[in-house]
Protein backbone atom coordinates (compact mmCIF):
# COMPACT_ATOMS: atom_id res chain seq x y z
CA UNK A 1 0.00 0.00 0.00
CA UNK A 2 1.69 3.02 -0.69
CA UNK A 3 1.48 6.54 1.12
CA UNK A 4 1.12 9.16 -1.58
CA UNK A 5 -1.68 11.68 -1.14
CA UNK A 6 -4.23 12.67 -3.18
CA UNK A 7 -5.83 15.90 -3.35
CA UNK A 8 -9.69 16.73 -4.06
CA UNK A 9 -10.47 20.32 -4.91
CA UNK A 10 -14.12 21.64 -6.42
CA UNK A 11 -13.29 24.20 -8.62
CA UNK A 12 -16.11 27.17 -10.61
CA UNK A 13 -16.32 27.32 -14.25
CA UNK A 14 -17.16 30.94 -14.04
CA UNK A 15 -17.00 31.46 -17.68
CA UNK A 16 -20.13 29.11 -18.27
CA UNK A 17 -22.70 30.39 -16.78
CA UNK A 18 -26.38 29.28 -17.77
CA UNK A 19 -29.59 31.62 -18.14
CA UNK A 20 -30.00 31.02 -14.07
CA UNK A 21 -27.17 32.51 -13.57
CA UNK A 22 -25.07 29.54 -12.12
CA UNK A 23 -22.13 27.84 -13.22
CA UNK A 24 -21.11 24.35 -12.97
CA UNK A 25 -18.82 23.10 -10.40
CA UNK A 26 -16.06 20.87 -11.18
CA UNK A 27 -13.60 18.70 -9.61
CA UNK A 28 -9.80 18.24 -9.81
CA UNK A 29 -8.11 15.16 -8.63
CA UNK A 30 -4.72 15.42 -8.33
CA UNK A 31 -2.34 12.42 -7.58
CA UNK A 32 1.23 12.13 -8.35
CA UNK A 33 1.45 15.22 -9.45
CA UNK A 34 -0.82 14.63 -12.71
CA UNK A 35 -4.45 16.23 -12.87
CA UNK A 36 -7.82 14.54 -14.00
CA UNK A 37 -10.82 17.17 -13.88
CA UNK A 38 -14.41 16.32 -14.27
CA UNK A 39 -17.66 17.72 -13.72
CA UNK A 40 -19.46 16.52 -10.95
CA UNK A 41 -23.39 17.80 -12.59
CA UNK A 42 -23.59 20.72 -9.87
CA UNK A 43 -24.61 24.34 -10.26
CA UNK A 44 -24.22 26.81 -7.88
CA UNK A 45 -24.63 30.87 -8.25
CA UNK A 46 -20.69 31.75 -8.32
CA UNK A 47 -21.79 34.48 -5.54
CA UNK A 48 -22.22 32.05 -3.03
CA UNK A 49 -19.74 29.54 -3.29
CA UNK A 50 -16.74 29.43 -0.41
CA UNK A 51 -13.92 28.51 -2.41
CA UNK A 52 -11.57 27.95 0.97
CA UNK A 53 -14.10 25.96 3.06
CA UNK A 54 -14.96 24.36 -0.25
CA UNK A 55 -18.87 24.77 0.28
CA UNK A 56 -21.91 26.89 -0.67
CA UNK A 57 -22.59 29.97 1.51
CA UNK A 58 -24.62 31.22 3.39
CA UNK A 59 -26.39 28.34 5.30
CA UNK A 60 -29.89 27.60 3.75
CA UNK A 61 -32.01 24.67 2.56
CA UNK A 62 -30.54 24.36 -1.33
CA UNK A 63 -26.63 25.36 -0.24
CA UNK A 64 -27.30 22.54 2.48
CA UNK A 65 -28.22 20.18 -0.01
CA UNK A 66 -25.49 20.93 -2.27
CA UNK A 67 -23.10 20.68 0.61
CA UNK A 68 -24.47 17.64 1.03
CA UNK A 69 -23.84 16.56 -2.60
CA UNK A 70 -20.62 17.38 -2.45
CA UNK A 71 -19.84 15.74 0.35
CA UNK A 72 -21.24 12.66 -0.95
CA UNK A 73 -18.68 12.84 -4.38
CA UNK A 74 -15.99 13.67 -2.26
CA UNK A 75 -16.43 10.68 -0.05
CA UNK A 76 -16.77 8.19 -2.87
CA UNK A 77 -13.47 9.51 -4.54
CA UNK A 78 -11.56 8.91 -1.21
CA UNK A 79 -13.14 5.70 -1.37
CA UNK A 80 -12.12 4.66 -4.71
CA UNK A 81 -8.92 5.76 -3.88
CA UNK A 82 -8.57 3.58 -0.71
CA UNK A 83 -9.51 0.37 -2.65
CA UNK A 84 -6.96 0.81 -5.37
CA UNK A 85 -4.17 1.41 -2.29
CA UNK A 86 -5.49 -1.97 -1.06
CA UNK A 87 -5.59 -3.83 -4.58
CA UNK A 88 -3.01 -2.79 -6.44
CA UNK A 89 0.21 -1.01 -6.14
CA UNK A 90 0.93 0.64 -9.56
CA UNK A 91 -2.18 3.30 -10.38
CA UNK A 92 -2.69 6.88 -11.96
CA UNK A 93 -5.13 9.34 -11.05
CA UNK A 94 -7.17 8.24 -14.05
CA UNK A 95 -7.36 5.27 -12.59
CA UNK A 96 -8.82 7.04 -9.44
CA UNK A 97 -11.61 8.53 -11.53
CA UNK A 98 -12.52 5.20 -13.20
CA UNK A 99 -12.82 3.29 -10.22
CA UNK A 100 -15.14 6.64 -9.03
CA UNK A 101 -17.38 5.99 -11.86
CA UNK A 102 -17.75 2.05 -11.09
CA UNK A 103 -14.96 1.22 -14.28
CA UNK A 104 -12.42 -0.75 -14.59
CA UNK A 105 -8.85 0.48 -13.63
CA UNK A 106 -6.53 0.21 -16.53
CA UNK A 107 -4.74 -2.85 -15.33
CA UNK A 108 -8.42 -4.21 -14.95
CA UNK A 109 -9.67 -3.18 -18.40
CA UNK A 110 -10.60 -6.43 -20.48
CA UNK A 111 -10.17 -6.54 -24.14
CA UNK A 112 -13.63 -6.21 -24.90
CA UNK A 113 -13.11 -3.06 -22.74
CA UNK A 114 -10.37 -1.80 -25.19
CA UNK A 115 -12.49 -3.10 -27.99
CA UNK A 116 -15.70 -0.78 -26.75
CA UNK A 117 -13.33 2.57 -25.93
CA UNK A 118 -11.55 2.17 -29.53
CA UNK A 119 -14.61 1.78 -30.82
CA UNK A 120 -16.20 4.80 -28.89
CA UNK A 121 -13.05 6.72 -29.63
CA UNK A 122 -12.73 6.44 -33.69
CA UNK A 123 -16.60 6.52 -34.20
CA UNK A 124 -16.27 10.39 -33.34
CA UNK A 125 -13.54 10.28 -35.51
CA UNK A 126 -15.75 9.28 -38.81
CA UNK A 127 -15.82 11.57 -41.78
CA UNK A 128 -12.19 13.22 -40.10
CA UNK A 129 -9.98 9.81 -39.68
CA UNK A 130 -11.78 6.93 -40.20
CA UNK A 131 -15.12 6.02 -42.17
CA UNK A 132 -17.91 4.19 -41.40
CA UNK A 133 -17.08 1.08 -43.26
CA UNK A 134 -13.71 0.63 -41.56
CA UNK A 135 -15.54 1.11 -37.84
CA UNK A 136 -18.10 -0.97 -37.99
CA UNK A 137 -15.47 -3.39 -39.42
CA UNK A 138 -14.07 -3.06 -35.55
CA UNK A 139 -17.53 -3.96 -34.23
CA UNK A 140 -18.08 -7.31 -36.16
CA UNK A 141 -14.36 -7.74 -35.16
CA UNK A 142 -15.31 -7.10 -31.74
CA UNK A 143 -18.51 -9.52 -32.13
CA UNK A 144 -15.77 -12.40 -33.15
CA UNK A 145 -13.65 -12.05 -30.12
CA UNK A 146 -16.62 -12.30 -27.92
CA UNK A 147 -17.93 -15.15 -29.18
CA UNK A 148 -14.82 -17.03 -29.16
CA UNK A 149 -14.44 -16.22 -25.65
CA UNK A 150 -17.37 -17.45 -24.62
CA UNK A 151 -17.13 -20.92 -26.46
CA UNK A 152 -12.92 -21.14 -25.75
CA UNK A 153 -13.14 -19.56 -22.28
CA UNK A 154 -16.92 -20.13 -21.15
CA UNK A 155 -16.11 -16.41 -19.75
CA UNK A 156 -17.64 -12.95 -20.90
CA UNK A 157 -14.38 -11.31 -21.04
CA UNK A 158 -10.39 -11.27 -20.15
CA UNK A 159 -8.58 -9.00 -18.74
CA UNK A 160 -6.04 -7.09 -21.52
CA UNK A 161 -3.25 -8.50 -18.59
CA UNK A 162 -4.17 -12.18 -19.30
CA UNK A 163 -3.61 -12.00 -22.93
CA UNK A 164 -0.60 -14.24 -24.17
CA UNK A 165 0.60 -15.91 -27.53
CA UNK A 166 -1.75 -18.88 -26.60
CA UNK A 167 -4.65 -16.77 -26.65
CA UNK A 168 -3.74 -15.20 -30.14
CA UNK A 169 -3.46 -18.73 -31.56
CA UNK A 170 -6.29 -20.22 -30.15
CA UNK A 171 -8.06 -17.37 -31.65
CA UNK A 172 -6.61 -17.98 -34.77
CA UNK A 173 -7.66 -21.54 -34.68
CA UNK A 174 -11.03 -20.39 -33.34
CA UNK A 175 -11.36 -17.89 -37.09
CA UNK A 176 -10.17 -21.04 -39.08
CA UNK A 177 -12.03 -23.97 -37.71
CA UNK A 178 -15.21 -22.96 -35.98
CA UNK A 179 -16.12 -19.66 -37.94
CA UNK A 180 -14.48 -21.28 -41.23
CA UNK A 181 -12.62 -18.28 -42.82
CA UNK A 182 -10.74 -18.46 -45.58
CA UNK A 183 -7.37 -17.52 -44.73
CA UNK A 184 -7.20 -13.98 -46.25
CA UNK A 185 -10.03 -13.22 -43.79
CA UNK A 186 -8.08 -14.70 -41.28
CA UNK A 187 -5.26 -12.29 -41.69
CA UNK A 188 -6.96 -9.25 -42.01
CA UNK A 189 -9.28 -10.56 -38.90
CA UNK A 190 -6.14 -11.16 -36.63
CA UNK A 191 -4.81 -7.85 -37.95
CA UNK A 192 -8.03 -5.84 -36.29
CA UNK A 193 -7.14 -7.44 -33.14
CA UNK A 194 -3.62 -6.48 -33.10
CA UNK A 195 -5.01 -2.95 -33.56
CA UNK A 196 -6.67 -3.05 -30.59
CA UNK A 197 -3.85 -4.65 -29.10
CA UNK A 198 -1.35 -1.58 -30.11
CA UNK A 199 -4.29 0.78 -28.87
CA UNK A 200 -4.16 -0.52 -25.41
CA UNK A 201 -0.66 -0.20 -24.79
CA UNK A 202 -0.40 3.57 -26.85
CA UNK A 203 -3.22 4.72 -24.29
CA UNK A 204 -1.01 2.69 -21.59
CA UNK A 205 -4.07 0.28 -20.21
CA UNK A 206 -1.38 -2.89 -21.41
CA UNK A 207 2.57 -2.91 -21.14
CA UNK A 208 3.50 -5.72 -22.61
CA UNK A 209 2.09 -6.73 -26.49
CA UNK A 210 1.37 -10.30 -26.88
CA UNK A 211 1.55 -10.00 -30.69
CA UNK A 212 5.66 -9.60 -30.00
CA UNK A 213 6.21 -13.29 -30.75
CA UNK A 214 3.23 -14.02 -33.22
CA UNK A 215 3.40 -13.69 -36.73
CA UNK A 216 0.27 -13.26 -38.85
CA UNK A 217 1.04 -15.69 -42.05
CA UNK A 218 -0.36 -12.62 -44.79
CA UNK A 219 -1.76 -14.87 -47.50
CA UNK A 220 -0.81 -14.50 -51.10
CA UNK A 221 -4.06 -13.74 -53.17
CA UNK A 222 -4.26 -14.89 -56.85
CA UNK A 223 -5.07 -11.89 -59.22
CA UNK A 224 -8.52 -12.42 -60.97
CA UNK A 225 -9.08 -9.97 -63.81
CA UNK A 226 -10.63 -11.11 -67.46
CA UNK A 227 -8.43 -11.67 -70.00
CA UNK A 228 -9.12 -9.58 -73.55
CA UNK A 229 -10.88 -12.33 -75.25
CA UNK A 230 -13.10 -12.84 -72.19
CA UNK A 231 -13.52 -9.07 -71.76
CA UNK A 232 -14.46 -8.86 -76.00
CA UNK A 233 -17.09 -12.03 -75.37
CA UNK A 234 -18.59 -10.74 -72.79
CA UNK A 235 -19.06 -7.23 -74.98
CA UNK A 236 -20.37 -8.51 -77.92
CA UNK A 237 -22.81 -10.95 -75.57
CA UNK A 238 -26.74 -9.47 -75.61
CA UNK A 239 -28.94 -10.36 -72.71
CA UNK A 240 -32.62 -9.90 -73.24
CA UNK A 241 -33.36 -9.33 -69.62
CA UNK A 242 -32.95 -6.06 -68.81
CA UNK A 243 -31.26 -6.29 -65.46
CA UNK A 244 -28.53 -8.67 -66.58
CA UNK A 245 -27.97 -6.71 -69.66
CA UNK A 246 -27.60 -3.56 -67.31
CA UNK A 247 -25.48 -4.91 -65.10
CA UNK A 248 -23.65 -5.94 -67.87
CA UNK A 249 -22.82 -2.74 -69.32
CA UNK A 250 -22.03 -1.28 -66.04
CA UNK A 251 -19.20 -4.19 -65.38
CA UNK A 252 -18.17 -3.25 -68.61
CA UNK A 253 -17.92 0.17 -67.83
CA UNK A 254 -15.88 -0.33 -64.63
CA UNK A 255 -13.43 -3.12 -66.93
CA UNK A 256 -12.87 0.38 -69.20
CA UNK A 257 -12.52 3.09 -66.22
CA UNK A 258 -11.25 1.05 -62.97
CA UNK A 259 -14.32 2.60 -60.71
CA UNK A 260 -15.08 1.12 -57.38
CA UNK A 261 -18.77 0.00 -56.61
CA UNK A 262 -19.04 3.21 -54.97
CA UNK A 263 -17.79 5.45 -57.37
CA UNK A 264 -19.83 4.28 -60.37
CA UNK A 265 -23.23 4.47 -58.74
CA UNK A 266 -22.31 7.65 -57.53
CA UNK A 267 -21.07 9.21 -60.96
CA UNK A 268 -22.81 12.05 -62.51
CA UNK A 269 -22.03 14.84 -65.40
CA UNK A 270 -20.45 16.97 -63.30
CA UNK A 271 -17.52 14.64 -62.44
CA UNK A 272 -17.16 14.40 -66.59
CA UNK A 273 -14.40 16.70 -67.66
CA UNK A 274 -12.12 18.10 -70.24
CA UNK A 275 -8.94 16.87 -69.60
CA UNK A 276 -5.44 18.67 -70.46
CA UNK A 277 -4.90 16.13 -73.61
CA UNK A 278 -8.68 17.79 -74.80
CA UNK A 279 -10.02 14.71 -74.05
CA UNK A 280 -13.30 13.75 -71.60
CA UNK A 281 -11.73 12.50 -67.98
CA UNK A 282 -13.26 11.13 -64.90
CA UNK A 283 -12.58 13.34 -61.87
CA UNK A 284 -13.83 12.97 -58.57
CA UNK A 285 -12.89 11.86 -55.25
CA UNK A 286 -12.45 8.26 -53.92
CA UNK A 287 -15.12 7.26 -50.88
CA UNK A 288 -12.77 4.73 -49.59
CA UNK A 289 -9.08 6.89 -49.63
CA UNK A 290 -11.07 10.75 -49.77
CA UNK A 291 -8.69 11.23 -52.30
CA UNK A 292 -8.89 12.84 -55.83
CA UNK A 293 -8.64 10.35 -59.28
CA UNK A 294 -8.38 11.02 -62.48
CA UNK A 295 -9.58 8.44 -65.31
CA UNK A 296 -9.01 8.97 -69.24
CA UNK A 297 -12.37 8.03 -70.97
CA UNK A 298 -11.96 5.63 -73.58
CA UNK A 299 -14.08 5.14 -76.33
CA UNK A 300 -16.29 1.93 -74.68
CA UNK A 301 -16.91 3.89 -71.63
CA UNK A 302 -17.96 6.86 -73.36
CA UNK A 303 -20.36 4.81 -75.45
CA UNK A 304 -21.89 3.32 -72.46
CA UNK A 305 -21.84 7.03 -70.87
CA UNK A 306 -24.29 7.98 -73.85
CA UNK A 307 -26.08 5.04 -74.08
CA UNK A 308 -27.75 5.71 -70.03
CA UNK A 309 -27.48 9.70 -70.55
CA UNK A 310 -28.09 10.75 -74.48
CA UNK A 311 -25.00 12.42 -74.24
CA UNK A 312 -22.66 12.61 -71.43
CA UNK A 313 -21.44 16.51 -70.16
CA UNK A 314 -24.75 17.96 -69.67
CA UNK A 315 -27.84 14.95 -69.28
CA UNK A 316 -25.90 12.19 -67.65
CA UNK A 317 -27.22 11.84 -64.21
CA UNK A 318 -26.31 8.07 -62.47
CA UNK A 319 -26.29 4.56 -64.05
CA UNK A 320 -29.49 2.60 -62.60
CA UNK A 321 -29.35 2.37 -58.90
CA UNK A 322 -28.60 -1.56 -57.55
CA UNK A 323 -26.79 -3.14 -54.40
CA UNK A 324 -23.54 -4.41 -55.03
CA UNK A 325 -25.23 -7.58 -53.51
CA UNK A 326 -27.36 -8.44 -56.06
CA UNK A 327 -24.71 -6.84 -58.23
CA UNK A 328 -22.57 -9.50 -57.81
CA UNK A 329 -25.04 -12.17 -57.48
CA UNK A 330 -26.50 -11.25 -61.10
CA UNK A 331 -22.75 -11.17 -62.28
CA UNK A 332 -22.66 -15.25 -61.09
CA UNK A 333 -25.87 -15.73 -63.60
CA UNK A 334 -23.96 -13.44 -66.54
CA UNK A 335 -20.34 -16.01 -66.29
CA UNK A 336 -22.92 -18.94 -66.53
CA UNK A 337 -24.07 -17.56 -69.41
CA UNK A 338 -21.23 -16.54 -70.99
CA UNK A 339 -19.07 -19.49 -69.93
CA UNK A 340 -16.51 -17.25 -67.73
CA UNK A 341 -15.28 -19.87 -65.58
CA UNK A 342 -14.15 -17.14 -63.02
CA UNK A 343 -16.22 -15.75 -59.56
CA UNK A 344 -17.12 -12.60 -61.02
CA UNK A 345 -17.55 -9.60 -58.83
CA UNK A 346 -17.62 -6.13 -59.32
CA UNK A 347 -13.99 -6.05 -57.93
CA UNK A 348 -13.09 -8.14 -60.89
CA UNK A 349 -13.65 -5.05 -63.53
CA UNK A 350 -10.99 -3.09 -61.47
CA UNK A 351 -8.41 -5.86 -61.62
CA UNK A 352 -9.28 -6.15 -65.48
CA UNK A 353 -8.63 -2.60 -66.04
CA UNK A 354 -5.39 -3.01 -63.95
CA UNK A 355 -4.22 -4.93 -65.84
CA UNK A 356 -6.08 -6.02 -69.35
CA UNK A 357 -7.31 -2.56 -70.40
CA UNK A 358 -4.14 -0.71 -69.00
CA UNK A 359 -1.39 -3.24 -71.33
CA UNK A 360 -3.63 -3.03 -74.15
CA UNK A 361 -4.33 1.09 -74.21
CA UNK A 362 -0.79 1.56 -73.14
CA UNK A 363 -2.67 3.82 -70.42
CA UNK A 364 0.58 3.04 -68.05
CA UNK A 365 1.62 6.64 -69.02
CA UNK A 366 -1.17 8.38 -67.61
CA UNK A 367 0.64 8.80 -64.14
CA UNK A 368 -2.41 10.79 -62.88
CA UNK A 369 -4.13 7.68 -62.72
CA UNK A 370 -1.54 4.99 -60.90
CA UNK A 371 -1.14 8.18 -58.12
CA UNK A 372 -5.14 7.07 -57.39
Amino acid sequence: MNNYKLSILFLLSKVRLNKQGKCPIRCRLTYLKTRKIFSTGLFINPDYWDSGKQKASPPSTKNTLLNNKLSLVYQQVDKAFLMLQILQNDFDVDDVYRKYKGEDSKEEISILGAYDLHNEKTKKLIGIDFNELSWSRYVESRRKVALFITKFYKRKDVKLKDLDLKFIKDLEYFFKIELKLKQATVYRSIQRVKKIIQFAVGENYLKKDPFHLYKNKKYKTVIVYLTDEELKRLEKHTFSQVRLQQVKDLFIFCCYTGLAYTEMSNLESKHIIKGFDGNLWIEMIRQKTEKKIAIPLLPQAIELLEKYGEGITKVFKKFPPISNQKFNSYLKEISVVIDIDKKLTHHIARKTFATTVLLYNDLFKFSRWRKC
